[in-house]
């Protein structure tokens, strides 16, 4: 099971560790450094999940993350946010913010896999309940067929 993430991290250090960790494991990682244009690009590339650090240069985590939860093709996207702070209160800012899972750095590889695994999981689950099977709907429109002759 692979899919493509969308990072959003400005220590280049940690961003590579991670695209290297996902990469190996099949996923299709693109690295942003900033806040700023990651709406944009989400808009642009809809990817299966987004890793976003919470502290970032000229847009924060939490800023993206509303703009993200007011865009209504976005607002579902799975969000993986990671912070060098772990207080109670950026949890619970993170958490009203629509985030979707939060993870404190530093952590171990098979936890950044685990988490973008469930959350693309998730997704998935997601999407299929929300869309029409596209087996009944061909059977639908035969039918359909059928019942106009």
């Amino acid at each position: 099971m692979s899919g493509h993430v969308i990072l959003v991290e400005d220590e280049e250090n940690i961003a590579e560790a991670i695209r290297f960790l996902l990469s190996r494991e099949g996923w299709s990682v693109d690295v942003l450094g900033d806040g700023t244009k990651v709406v944009e690009t989400l808009q642009n590339v809809k990817p299966d999940v987004l890793i976003l650090d919470l502290m970032l240069p000229g847009k924060s985590g939490l800023e993206v993350m509303q703009d993200l939860r007011s865009e209504q093709l976005l607002k579902d996207m799975p969000v993986l946010m990671l912070t060098a702070r772990g207080q109670s209160r950026d949890r619970e800012m993170a958490e009203q913010a629509g985030v979707t899972r939060f993870m404190t750095k530093p952590f171990s590889n098979s936890e950044v896999l685990t988490a973008v695994r469930d959350l693309h999981a998730q997704a998935r689950q997601h999407r299929t309940a929300l869309s029409p099977n596209l087996t009944d709907q061909a059977t639908l429109a035969q039918l359909n067929r059928v019942t106009e002759v």
